[in-house]
């Protein structure tokens, strides 16, 4: 099923809403999908790296549990297992950040797209950041190397009971990350209105199909090695990637 009709249908059936001629939200898609926007990303954001939840924001702890379980050349070889594990069609409908749900999260959303935004978003007419095409990549108990972390991962919690209960027992792995094929900006504002917006420009193409004081619409599509926008996280104590 990757048809984006079918999708939002299905979403909208299992949350029980209404979604009529319109994207569904990131919230919904979010809700859904038992997912969380990253605070941070890079293209060298793994999976299992330790988060930590302070009731309404994430933290990086900038550790990943692999740095635990394994050293020297295993470590290696694990790290370069979870760089290439590969991304495959998320199963999610394409979705929408509105402007409200952009000032919820904050000015780091739009960054996690390699956007720029200079100004105060509050004050223009509508804004929106339309995310397509998402892929996901994640750990499981049936390839490498998710089998030899989860192995690693219980003899850890029993010969080094005192660190895991300091580090990640009551923190959050990242066990599914989540990136975008390409993100379509909507802006609409008076000529007055000083806001601007920029890109990094590696290993993003921009096609901008509208760019005037008033109305802008562009189009990034992204190539090379991505970094991921959001993830869903797995509390330590939980932790057995079934």
């Amino acid at each position: 099923m990757e048809n984006n009709q079918e999708l939002t249908d299905l979403l909208a059936l299992d949350l029980g809403i209404n979604i009529v001629n319109r994207r569904p939200y990131a919230k919904e898609v979010f809700k859904w999908q038992d997912m969380d926007l990253l605070p941070h990303s890079s293209a060298d954001t793994l999976l299992c790296e330790i988060f930590e939840w302070n009731g309404r924001n994430w933290r990086t702890t900038e550790n990943n549990l692999i740095g635990y379980l394994f050293s020297d050349g295993a470590l290696n070889t694990v790290k370069e297992q979870l760089i290439s594990i590969p991304k495959h069609p998320a199963l999610i409908p394409d979705f929408e950040f509105t402007k409200d749900s952009m000032i919820e999260y904050g000015l780091s959303l739009p960054s996690l797209f390699n956007i720029g935004i200079n100004g105060n978003i509050k004050n223009v007419k509508s804004l929106s950041v339309r995310v397509n095409n998402v892929t996901k990549s994640r750990i499981t108990n049936i390839d490498s190397p998710g089998i030899e972390i989860l192995k690693n991962y219980s003899l850890f919690t029993q010969t080094k009971s005192k660190t895991y209960r300091k580090n990640i027992k009551f923190n959050y792995l990242s066990t599914s990350l989540f990136y975008a094929e390409s993100v379509e900006i909507y802006l609409e504002k008076e000529s007055t209105v000083g806001l601007d917006i920029s890109f990094q420009t590696q290993n993003v193409e921009v096609d901008s199909k509208i760019d005037t004081d008033t109305q802008k619409h562009f189009v990034l599509q992204y190539s090379g090695k991505q970094a991921p926008f959001a993830a869903k996280f797995t509390k330590g104590k939980d932790f057995n990637i079934m």
